[in-house]
């Protein structure tokens, strides 16, 4: 696990000292090859152990699975930050295996039906792809998902059972992303009331304003750790941060919903760091780390992802929050094996459970590559 302990200390230098250096440039070409480095390790790996289901259960496992349309965008990410062709290649014929399409996994479970934000996350990379290719056949299903959504309105309950409605935190991530990248592609500000008016439905009955984070979802109301604290999950909470980051990438920065998504994401970045352990990881219970020692790699790379954007995007402060992302981004480096294999990601689930170094994940990887990705740009600046 300790490969690349030469790349964590050449990321600490660079960041500290890189704008005072007479060696900057010098500095800043090793930092970049350093880190294409390790990312090229983790995409080669992954892509070499890449499998998918086509049967059993496709929600999670499937090709169009909202576990692949994690990784897809991670990749489709790097591959951009990068210019590099054969990741592109890999992700377009995966999308061309699949068609594009949607998944309709529930289409005949009625709490369910094609509401399902899980299943509208590969639309984040089918419409990614859009922007580069332009070419329909990558944008007709996830529009005609989105529209039949809005011209058959969910149910409104939000208790957890309903899944027609955002009714868990995850889903912040999946779904709201994939409305704002449909405004910008067709100019239907439609899509955006609809994404706006969810979300916020889902921040009213989730979001604690006192503790400054998401309960995974209504179940979890009046539950309590070991510790009495209430139960709060790192990757459930990654999510939100980093679907809130991924938004603000593609809303107008005139956009008049602007205000209320930086609010929350500058909000929930600051209270994050506060929850970051010395070794740099988040842990799967924010509030209980000592139940849960062990590293949690997904949390980690979604709030570290999070936390560079910001810092690129000038909406959070350099001074405060750069040694917490430092630590984020040093800290996901080492969970990474000697061939490339990315540890410490905790399985599929809902709440807090343990972890061991061997566990990985697709949607860890993605978030890692996102992280990466928006940490080789800050470096390119």
């Amino acid at each position: 696990m300790k490969l690349y302990l030469v790349a964590c200390l050449l990321l600490i230098s660079s960041f500290s000292s890189c704008n005072s250096s007479e060696n900057a440039s010098a500095q800043s070409s090793r930092e970049r090859e350093e880190i294409e480095f390790v990312m090229q390790k983790v995409t080669d790996w992954q892509i070499r152990n890449f499998t998918y289901s086509l049967n059993g259960n496709l929600h999670d496992y499937g090709i169009d699975a909202w576990t692949n349309g994690v990784l897809y965008l991670g990749m489709q990410q790097w591959a951009q930050t990068i210019n590099n062709d054969s990741i592109y290649r890999w992700l377009y014929d995966l999308g061309d295996k699949n068609e594009w399409k949607i998944p309709s996994n529930f289409k005949n479970y009625p709490k369910y039906q094609l509401y399902h934000a899980d299943e509208l996350c590969i639309g984040q990379f089918y419409l990614n792809m859009y922007g580069k290719y332009s070419e329909s056949k990558m944008l007709d299903s996830t529009k005609v998902r989105v529209d039949w959504i809005l011209a058959n309105q969910p149910d409104p309950d939000m208790t957890y059972k309903n899944k027609q409605s955002w009714t868990w935190c995850d889903a912040l991530f999946m779904a709201p992303p994939v409305y704002a990248k449909m405004a910008e592609i067709t100019g239907n500000s439609n899509y955006l009331t609809y994404m706006d008016t969810q979300f916020k439905r889902t921040y009213e009955h989730l979001y604690n304003k006192e503790e400054k984070l998401f309960y995974r979802d209504d179940s979890y109301f009046g539950k309590t750790e070991a510790n009495g604290t209430d139960v709060f999950w790192g990757r459930g909470n990654g999510w939100v941060i980093a679907g809130v980051a991924n938004l603000l990438k593609i809303l107008p920065q005139e956009s008049e919903l602007r205000p209320f998504y930086e609010s929350l994401f500058k909000e929930m970045a600051v209270r994050l760091i506060e929850l970051q352990s010395e070794d740099g990881f988040w842990h799967a219970s924010l509030l209980d780390p000592d139940s849960y020692p062990s590293p949690e790699a997904s949390a980690t790379a979604l709030i570290t992802y999070s936390l560079a954007y910001g810092i690129n995007s000038g909406l959070l402060s350099e001074k405060e929050c750069m040694p917490a992302m430092q630590k984020g981004w040093n800290s996901l480096l080492s969970a990474v094996n000697e061939e490339g294999k990315l540890g410490w990601v905790q399985p599929i689930g809902a709440d807090p459970k343990k972890v061991t170094n061997d566990m990985t994940a697709v949607y860890g990887v993605g978030a890692f590559l996102l992280a990466g990705s928006e940490i080789y740009n800050m470096i390119n600046k």
